[in-house]
């Protein structure tokens, strides 16, 4: 028996005030997409295998809402659930990360405020 999970799927589900300079995924719907990746990883059987969970900050508020898929680090900007459904297809059934919702590498997070 396997245990614990092939992928965890972290949506920063950080809350900042409306006038905060960096922004906050909340406010930009990330409640929303983790609930579409725990619909889509049950309706396509991966429930077993991969964990969606929510996560604090994690530092790319200008570009929220983020996610971020481990073991392998993949950093994501999903916006609609057909953007969810493209990496729970691509990336956690099929291996390929989906390039054109990643978050480039060339991107650094910036300091907490």
């Amino acid at each position: 028996m396997r245990l614990g999970y092939e992928f965890h799927i972290f949506v920063c589900e950080n809350e900042r005030p409306e006038d905060h300079p960096r922004g906050c995924c909340a406010a930009k719907g990330s409640k929303q997409i983790r609930a579409w990746f725990k619909d889509l990883l049950k309706l396509h059987g991966l429930k077993a295998r991969s964990r969606a969970n929510k996560a604090g900050c994690l530092n790319y508020c200008e570009l929220g809402p983020t996610v971020v898929v481990y073991p392998e680090g993949v950093w994501y900007r999903p916006l609609t659930k057909e953007d969810v459904e493209e990496i729970v297809l691509s990336h956690l059934r099929d291996g390929r990360p989906v390039e054109r919702l990643r978050i480039g590498s060339d991107r650094q997070p910036q300091q907490s405020q």
